[in-house]
């Protein structure tokens, strides 16, 4: 009765999680994100958590959920995961004005993010 399950667009070996309507402009959330890709789930996690920006543990706890997906959906090692995607969304962003001299406006835009973040399990190189 109900709908089909969606083929899985991930590979077997990967799992992800998304972090959406961050309020941070996509180019300072790309700024942390590029600080884990490509690094081991534990080094990732490590350098968000001593990451001064704050955004950082936004960052951290979406790649938590991503580690959690994978093992607990998946059934994937999670000493062996790698940070095989970190990539940013724009999300929609809220105008406000403020009056500013001479009857004139300033505008001020407050932007927000998506943050999705794939992790892959890898063989070990003895």
């Amino acid at each position: 009765m109900g709908k089909e399950a969606r083929e899985r667009v991930l590979g077997d070996n990967e799992a992800k999680a998304v972090a959406r309507n961050l309020r941070v402009s996509p180019q300072k959330l790309n700024l942390v994100a590029q600080t884990i890709r490509g690094k081991k789930a534990e080094d990732a996690l490590v350098s968000l958590t001593f990451n001064n920006r704050r955004i950082a543990q936004d960052v951290k706890k979406a790649l938590q959920s991503a580690i959690a997906n994978a093992e607990n959906n998946h059934q994937l090692d999670p000493d062996l995961l790698v940070v095989k995607e970190a990539y940013v969304g724009k999300g929609l962003v809220m105008k406000r004005w403020r009056a500013r001299a001479r009857g004139r406006i300033g505008r001020i835009m407050k932007p927000f993010s998506h943050l999705t973040v794939v992790v892959a399990e890898v063989e070990e190189a003895n």
